[in-house]
């Protein structure tokens, strides 16, 4: 059960209406995570923006879901793990790479150097030595992709707070979180 009012898109301010239409419209329903953070006009709009220009940046769609699950998983955070595994399928990934993405792997070296990286960060609180983002460029990542990557970890984190904090009810499909390696 939610720890905070989920926001009816159909009775709420119409500045708040109007970003949830567009949320409803992306996704063909008004998931449970937006109606949560919709009780902060200014969050709703950062996240949302957030999602926008990540959707719209260099690094591909599934690359993007699959940092998201491997952070997810490390964060317990069964709602980003069923949401993401779903967008992930979407984007084009197997379900063999989502789950393996999950892990923080892959068998391709670029994503599992993006992974890698990701969960260093999330783990060491950005505290990565420079030897990790060097990692990163030999994979193939030029220093605009090193940031957006950052920002995909940032948004990833915020969004694992908001749901995990306040018990957001899963309204994906549901994915098994497994312990981290």
């Amino acid at each position: 059960m939610s720890r905070i009012p989920l926001v009816n898109p159909a009775d709420t301010t119409v500045e708040r209406q109007a970003i949830l239409s567009e949320i409803h419209a992306a996704f063909g329903a008004t998931p449970n995570m937006f109606r949560a953070v919709a009780n902060s006009p200014a969050a709703l709009k950062s996240m949302w923006g957030a999602f926008g220009a990540l959707g719209g940046g260099a690094l591909p769609a599934r690359l993007g879901e699959q940092v998201a699950v491997a952070i997810a998983n490390r964060n317990a955070c069964e709602y980003c793990l069923a949401a993401h595994t779903v967008l992930g399928r979407k984007a084009g990934a197997s379900a063999q790479e989502m789950s393996e993405a999950q892990d923080g792997r892959s068998d391709d070296p670029k994503t599992a150097a993006a992974l890698r990286f990701a969960l260093a960060v999330v783990e060491r609180r950005g505290q990565v030595e420079a030897s990790e983002v060097e990692a990163l460029r030999a994979a193939g990542f030029d220093d605009g992709e090193v940031v957006e990557l950052l920002a995909h970890v940032a948004l990833n984190l915020f969004t694992n707070c908001v749901n995990v904090a306040l018990g957001v009810p899963v309204d994906f499909p549901g994915a098994r979180l497994r312990a981290a390696a």
